[in-house]
């Protein structure tokens, strides 16, 4: 539904005059001085000094030598923006093919030591598996974890799990670090990563790696166990469609 514009008279014009000037600095690289930015927004000279000081102080403009540039507030907004952008054509990808392979996804990285859910698209008709246990935590449990932890360094697991150690939390999950060592040192470059039960009961998974740049990273999905046959074509299904939208994927992982 299209929201109707706003009568006129409703428009805050100091915020219209405001947004005018950063849009005319952002035209001039090099700066531009009070003058000509008055000039070139056709406001009346005070006026644009005074909105100029303000977009200073609040960090959206920088003043150097009499020039007005842009400043970190309005680089920050930039990539703030670009971040959701890219947040949301990722939310969209996972959509597509939790309708395509009919699983729910899940797509995470691994960032400053720690394990981070990133996006998670389910349905109704395909429930997401509920985070029972914190996520972050229980890394060596889950197909998420292990498939992320399988592609880091040696030094960067041990610390991994130096922090968060395995520890049994179904009957069926590794019992020690030592254990999900050998077993991260068995999987083979860009297999997908498959545990039963480890994580919850009634529940197997399959995480499929990803190699963008250097992030470390990783989409998966669930199923009940009554459907457990399903799990290893999906999963190659899956990496089917990530090979295919690659490119794409990959400036959505810059998150």
């Amino acid at each position: 539904m299209d929201v109707p514009e706003p009568p006129a008279t409703t428009l805050i014009g100091s915020v219209q005059r405001a947004m005018r000037l950063l849009e005319t600095v952002a035209g001039h690289a090099r700066g531009a001085p009070a003058k000509q930015l008055a000039r070139e927004t056709g406001l009346a000279l005070p006026t644009a000094y005074h909105l100029l000081r303000t977009l200073v102080y609040e960090g959206y403009l920088r003043r150097e030598k009499g020039l007005f540039f842009l400043g970190d507030a309005t680089e920050r907004l930039s990539s703030s923006g670009a971040q959701q952008k890219r947040r949301s054509a990722m939310a969209d990808t996972l959509a597509q093919w939790r309708d395509l392979i009919g699983v729910p996804m899940y797509y995470a990285t691994y960032q400053d030591g720690d394990i981070e859910i990133v996006c998670v698209s389910d349905s109704p008709e395909t429930p997401a598996v509920e985070e029972w246990a914190d996520f972050r935590e229980t890394g060596h449990a889950h197909a998420i974890g292990q498939c992320l932890l399988s592609q880091l360094d040696e030094e960067a697991r041990r610390d991994h799990l130096a922090r968060y150690p395995a520890q049994a939390i179904t009957p069926y999950t590794v019992r020690d670090n030592n254990a999900l060592l050998r077993r991260l040192a068995r999987m083979r470059r860009m297999e997908p990563v498959v545990e039963r039960q480890e994580y919850a009961l009634g529940t197997v998974c399959a995480a499929v790696p990803i190699t963008a740049g250097t992030t470390v990273s990783t989409v998966a999905m669930s199923l009940p166990t009554r459907q457990a046959d399903r799990l290893l074509p999906a999963a190659h299904r899956l990496q089917a469609e990530i090979g295919r939208s690659l490119s794409a994927l990959t400036l959505s992982i810059s998150i």
